[in-house]
């Protein structure tokens, strides 16, 4: 009996060894550091990965992430230094550098992720508000995020946080003022389209008329050297026709009758009532061309 007493003792202080072992040891991973607070206050900070001692049921570990974490703001309107209003969609990297001032002054994520967003937000006002339109969209956007993140990172460093990186998703006009805008581009677009129509227009106009000017004086050149051309030419042919004439005038007549003939009597298509004793066929009646004297009736032969 006395032994099963002394067993079961040994059994149960055996297990409160186990219980008060295990409460004594706990693990901080890679990604994490913790905290060991005691009775409400830190007493050690632990960031390096492994195995630790606490004290059993005194002390309470607090796990706090040390990797980058993401902090993502809402869409918001600021009004740039040119009066134009602005729709700026932000968001933010950050760790917490020093865990024990982020456990006094903020203590959890979600208290750290409002408390960042006021700082951005308020950097962004402050950085965008100082800034034109046209550099925030397009010229110094770099050097507008860059002074946004120095901000917030020198305001969150009193929270244990460095901010490592900030950046402008999108910065656009309200949709309102968007649609105007591209109402007055599409305008303007369609003034310069109809500006250099018009000018290509008149520049066509201007090439068609000296094109047509051109062409018209080369055709009035042309004509006047062809009449010039074809009148040498028919001087040339009256000189040697001139020539030929006074040279054998009835060889000359005789050409001339037979170049009459060869246009006037075409085959299939000449039809010529005439009298066989007109001049144009004098030449079939006499080689030599002399005109056929008519016959008087009184010297007609008389039948016997």
């Amino acid at each position: 009996m006395k032994l099963n007493f002394i067993g079961g003792v040994a059994g149960i202080l055996l297990i409160a060894a186990l219980i008060v072992g295990y409460s004594s040891l706990f693990t901080v991973y890679q990604t994490q550091q913790a905290l060991v607070v005691r009775l409400g206050k830190v007493v050690r900070v632990v960031d390096e990965p492994g195995l630790n001692v606490k004290l059993p049921f005194i002390d309470n570990v607090i796990d706090i992430d040390k990797r980058i974490l993401d902090l993502e703001a809402p869409a918001q309107e600021v009004i740039a230094s040119d009066q134009k209003r602005l729709v700026v969609d932000a968001f933010a990297r950050y760790r917490i550098k020093d865990p024990l001032r982020f456990f006094q002054t903020l203590g959890s994520k979600p208290a750290a992720d409002s408390q960042l967003n006021i700082l951005l937000n308020s950097a962004l006002r402050r950085v965008l508000g100082e800034s034109t339109f046209i550099q925030v969209v397009r010229d110094e956007r770099a050097e507008l995020m860059a002074r946004i993140r120095d901000l917030i990172n020198h305001e969150a460093a009193s929270y244990g946080i460095e901010v490592v990186d900030a950046r402008i998703r999108r910065a656009d006009l309200p949709e309102q003022n968007s649609q105007a805008v591209y109402q007055r581009m599409q305008t303007a677009r369609q003034r310069e389209a109809a500006e250099y129509r018009a000018q290509g227009l008149q520049q066509a106009q201007e090439i068609r008329s000296k094109a047509d000017r051109e062409v018209t004086v080369l055709v009035a050149d042309a004509t006047s050297k062809s009449e010039q051309i074809r009148g040498e030419g028919d001087a040339t042919r009256n000189k040697i026709f001139a020539d030929a004439f006074n040279k054998d005038p009835d060889f000359f007549s005789f050409y001339r009758s037979m170049q009459a003939y060869e246009n006037g009597l075409k085959p299939n298509d000449t039809r010529l009532v005439l009298n066989p004793d007109s001049n144009f066929f004098r030449y079939f009646n006499d080689p030599s061309g002399k005109p056929v004297s008519p016959v008087p009736p009184d010297a007609a032969p008389t039948a016997k």
